[in-house]
């Protein structure tokens, strides 16, 4: 466990948390909601939508068959769920906030210091952001130390990746104690060595987005084409070994460093829109020397087994639950309406 020395004494420890408060309950918002409850905590939240506790409800109860097959933590209930009436009241007696309001900078900057005043000074407060600074958004908060960015991906109580940053104003321990309180609350967490616009996930995913509305801006693909070449294409081997990892296979024995050397002028070709970083002997000399530590000493032969292995096993459970979806379509009458093959935003 990672050390979380600096926190205030009344601080629970990560794997000691019993009640999460959850401020803002929409998409974000109410899948963290959803992932909590799985987990077997206690759920506080407060939305000032008018009908919030309505539509919270329902996404719950939307997720939970999802989250009974994954497994549900016990005493894991729909029942642990409260709805206050204020924001204080949901985060007076919380051991962990999490935040999830909409997009906007002042509304984040507003609101994180109006949780920082109602919520006990030992408590870390997380943020859902997508793509703002804590050092931007901490800025009214009294307290800022103990505040941090806790990006999930959509939907929370599904995808495992967790982003956590600190921001300028904000302590070592409260950046530590969030990663480690929300690998206890079962998520995967990238702890980031510093602020980055838009984090590490969503930049990548970003690039790959513009592409896509480039080619279909010019007519070069469809929306249909472009899904299929990533759910039928690379989005199968990134699920397990991610876009590095990959191209270090693609150069075979050499790895990275024969991909790097042997494909390097290509990263000039206008295969795309975005511009591609100068292959310096720095960069290529990092890239290389941080996928061996990915590989970790594996052969060339063990990952490819170990990528041929999981790729089958993706491949399989897809078919599983495409033909499970036919069969639903066809008891309803509606074979042939439906689109099993697309991918989820």
């Amino acid at each position: 466990m990672a050390e979380t020395n600096g926190a205030p004494a009344a601080t629970a420890a990560p794997g000691g948390v019993r009640t999460v408060a959850c401020v803002g309950a929409g998409v974000i918002g109410g899948g963290w909601v959803a992932h909590f409850l799985a987990r077997g905590y206690d759920v506080r939240a407060w939305d000032p939508a008018p009908d919030a506790e309505r539509r919270l409800r329902d996404l719950v109860a939307s997720a939970w068959p999802a989250l009974t097959r994954l497994g549900l933590a016990e005493g894991a209930s729909m029942d642990r769920l409260t709805v206050t009436g204020t924001l204080a009241e949901a985060v007076a007696e919380a051991d962990f906030v999490q935040e999830s309001a909409p997009e906007r900078i002042d509304l984040k900057i507003s609101l994180l210091a109006e949780i920082d005043e109602a919520a006990p000074g030992h408590v870390v407060v997380g943020s859902s952001t997508s793509g703002y600074s804590m050092s931007e958004m901490q800025v009214k908060a009294a307290r800022p130390e103990r505040l941090v960015v806790g990006h999930p991906f959509n939907p929370p109580y599904l995808v495992p990746l967790v982003e956590v940053v600190g921001g300028e104003s904000t302590e070592r321990w409260a950046v530590e104690w969030a990663s480690e309180f929300y690998r206890a609350a079962g998520k995967q967490v990238i702890t980031m060595d510093r602020e980055l616009p838009g984090f590490i996930g969503n930049r990548i995913q970003e690039a790959a987005w513009r592409e896509a509305l480039h080619m279909v801006a010019e007519g070069e693909a469809t929306v249909e084409q472009i899904d299929r070449s990533m759910t039928a294409g690379m989005g199968l081997r990134w699920a397990f070994f991610g876009p590095c990892l990959t191209f270090h296979l693609a150069g075979g024995e050499g790895g990275m460093a024969h991909m790097l050397d042997h494909f390097g002028p290509s990263l000039k070709a206008p295969w795309t829109r975005l511009e591609a970083p100068e292959l310096t002997a720095g960069l290529r000399d990092a890239m290389v020397a941080g996928t061996d530590e990915v590989v970790a000493g594996r052969s060339t032969a063990e990952l490819i087994e170990q990528r041929d292995r999981r790729m089958i096993a993706v491949m399989r459970a897809l078919a599983e639950v495409e033909a499970e979806e036919a069969a639903e379509a066809r008891a309803r009458g509606t074979e042939g309406n439906e689109d099993t093959e697309g991918g989820g935003a």
